[in-house]
C-alpha cells in the first residue's frame, strides 16, 4: 500500500536517493575475493559493516560466507584502525591460515584516511605475514560507486598484486568476467573448454558459493583461481574483459603492467553477444567452433522462432547492473521486444547510456547513477507500463503493486533459488532465460483467459 503514494509526476533530483537500485562497494569486493582460492575477505571497518556485507551475499547464495573484520570501536573510529588491522592479520593467519587476506576498506576507514599500503608494509616489517602468504587491499569506499565498482576495484587490485610478466609469453587467454553468478562463470569456462582454448579466468566463484552439500564444512572450498594462475596471466598473450564497468579497469591494468594485449566485450548474454565471444575466442586462440556449440545456438534460435509470437512486440523495463543490463537489452531486442526503460544505480557513465540506446533505440529511457533509484523506476513505470519487468528481488513490490509479470535477474535475489546454478550467459543460458520469459507470458495468458479461451495447447 505504501507504494500507492508514489506520484507519477517525475521531478529530477540532484542529491536525494530513495530506495537505491544498488548496494555498497565492499559487497562486490568481498564477492571478487571469494573467487580466489584460499583467500579470506577482510572488511577494514566496524563489525556491523562486515555483518551486512556477509549477510547480503549469504542471503543471495544461501551459503555461509566466510570473512573477517577489523572490528572498529570508538577508539579506532577516531584515531585510526592500524592497530586493529595489525592484530587482525596475526589472528587470521594463526586461526584460519588463508593463503591471501584480501582487505577491503569501508566508508569508516576511508573517512578516517587509513593508509592501507603503509599498514601492510608495517605488518611485513614486523613479520606478521608468514612466508608465502599475502595481504593485499582494495580501496572500496561505500559512499560512492556500487557493488559493481567494488568488484572492479578488487579485481584490479588482484592484477596489480599478482600478475607478473616473466618475459616469455604462454598460450593462455585471460578472461576477466564482470560481477556475474557462479553459474555464469562456469558457463564461460565450459564454452572455452569446449573450443579447446587455454585460458586463465579470475575471479572464479563457481564451486565456491554454489558448491555441493557433502556433509563437511570447508573453510576454503575447492573452487577459486589460485594466485599462481593469476601470476601466469601476466604472460598470457591476450586478455578479454567481459563487461566494461566490472572488468575493463582490470584488463587495462594488466596491459599497463604486463603489456598483455586486451580487448573488452559485452557479457555473452543472448545470441549476438555470445556469437561475438565465441568468434573472438576462435580468432585469438586459432581454434574452430565445435559442433556442440553450433547445436546449442541452433536450439536457442529454434525456440525463439517457434514461440516468437508470445514475446514479439512485448514491452519490457529493466533495472540492475550495467554489464548485465547491456546483455539483457540486446537479448530482448533480438527477441523482438520493445525496451521502455533501462535503469542502474551504478554510476556507469555516458558510454553505458549511448550503448543502450544504440541497441534499443532513442525512445528508450536510460538513467544511471545514485538518483536512478527504485522510487524513480516506479514513477516511470506508472507513466509507461511494461508487459514485463526484469530486475532484482526489490522489484517484486513494484510488480505486485502494478500487476506486472516479473523475472528476477541480477543481484540481489533473496526470495528465489536457482540463479547460482542456472546461467543466463552463453547459448544454454540464453535458452534458459528465454524459457523463463515465455513461461511468464504464457502463465499470464492462462490466468487472464476467459473460460471459453482457456486452451490446453498454447
Amino acid at each position: 500500500m505504501l507504494l500507492r503514494h508514489t506520484p507519477n509526476t517525475v521531478i529530477e533530483r540532484s542529491a536525494l536517493t530513495i530506495n537505491p537500485a544498488k548496494t555498497c562497494q565492499p559487497v562486490g569486493a568481498m564477492y571478487a575475493a571469494l573467487g580466489i582460492h584460499r583467500c579470506l575477505p577482510h572488511s577494514h571497518g566496524s563489525q556491523g559493516c562486515c555483518a551486512y556485507h556477509r549477510s547480503a551475499l549469504t542471503r543471495h547464495y544461501a551459503e555461509p560466507i566466510m570473512a573477517s573484520t577489523s572490528s572498529f570501536t570508538e577508539g579506532a573510529s577516531v584515531f585510526g584502525g592500524q592497530a586493529n588491522l595489525l592484530e587482525s592479520i596475526t589472528n587470521i593467519f594463526t586461526l584460519y591460515n588463508p593463503d591471501i587476506i584480501a582487505v577491503n576498506t569501508t566508508c569508516l576507514s576511508e573517512t578516517i584516511g587509513d593508509d592501507l599500503a603503509q599498514i601492510i608494509h608495517r605488518a611485513m616489517a614486523d613479520r606478521k605475514i608468514p612466508p608465502g602468504k599475502t595481504v593485499m587491499y582494495a580501496s572500496t569506499p561505500s559512499f560512492k560507486g556500487s557493488h559493481v565498482t567494488g568488484y572492479a576495484n578488487m579485481l584490479t587490485a588482484l592484477v596489480q598484486q599478482f600478475a607478473v610478466h616473466t618475459g616469455k609469453r604462454n598460450n593462455a587467454i585471460t578472461l576477466l568476467p564482470s560481477f556475474i553468478e557462479p553459474s555464469d562463470m562456469a558457463e564461460i569456462k565450459r564454452i572455452a573448454e569446449a573450443m579447446g582454448v587455454q585460458y586463465i579466468m579470475y575471479p572464479d566463484t563457481s564451486g565456491v558459493v554454489n558448491g555441493p552439500m557433502d556433509g563437511t564444512f570447508h573453510m576454503y572450498p575447492r573452487g577459486g583461481t589460485g594466485k599462481e594462475r593469476i601470476a601466469e596471466s601476466g604472460d598470457s598473450r591476450y586478455a578479454l574483459a567481459l563487461g566494461r564497468t566490472g572488468a575493463l579497469a582490470a584488463a587495462q591494468r594488466l596491459d599497463a603492467k604486463c603489456k598483455v594485449k586486451t580487448d573488452v566485450l559485452e557479457l555473452p548474454i543472448g545470441i549476438s553477444a555470445t556469437d561475438a565471444f565465441v568468434d573472438t575466442l576462435r580468432r585469438t586462440a586459432g581454434v574452430t567452433v565445435p559442433d556442440s556449440l553450433i547445436t546449442e545456438r541452433g536450439q536457442l534460435v529454434d525456440v525463439l522462432c517457434d514461440k516468437n509470437q508470445y514475446i514479439y512486440g512485448k514491452k519490457v523495463s529493466l533495472t540492475g547492473d550495467p554489464d548485465i543490463l547491456i546483455g539483457l537489452t540486446q537479448f530482448c531486442k533480438d527477441a523482438g521486444m520493445e525496451i521502455l526503460h533501462v535503469l542502474t544505480g551504478t554510476p556507469a557513465g555516458s558510454k553505458f547510456t549511448k550503448r543502450i540506446q544504440e541497441i534499443a533505440g532513442p525512445a528508450t529511457m536510460v538513467k544511471e547513477g545514485p538518483q536512478a533509484d527504485l522510487f524513480y523506476f516506479h514513477q516511470v513505470l506508472q507513466n509507461r507500463k511494461p508487459d514485463l519487468i526484469l530486475g532484482n528481488t526489490y522489484c517484486k513490490y513494484l510488480a505486485r503493486d502494478m500487476d506486472i509479470p516479473f523475472l528476477r535477474t541480477g543481484f540481489p535475489i533473496y526470495d528465489r533459488v536457482g540463479h547460482s546454478y542456472f546461467p543466463i550467459t552463453g547459448y544454454r543460458g540464453g535458452l534458459h532465460l528465454l524459457v523463463k520469459i515465455l513461461d511468464l507470458f504464457m502463465d499470464r495468458q492462462d490466468r487472464d483467459a476467459p473460460e471459453e479461451r482457456f486452451e490446453l495447447v498454447l
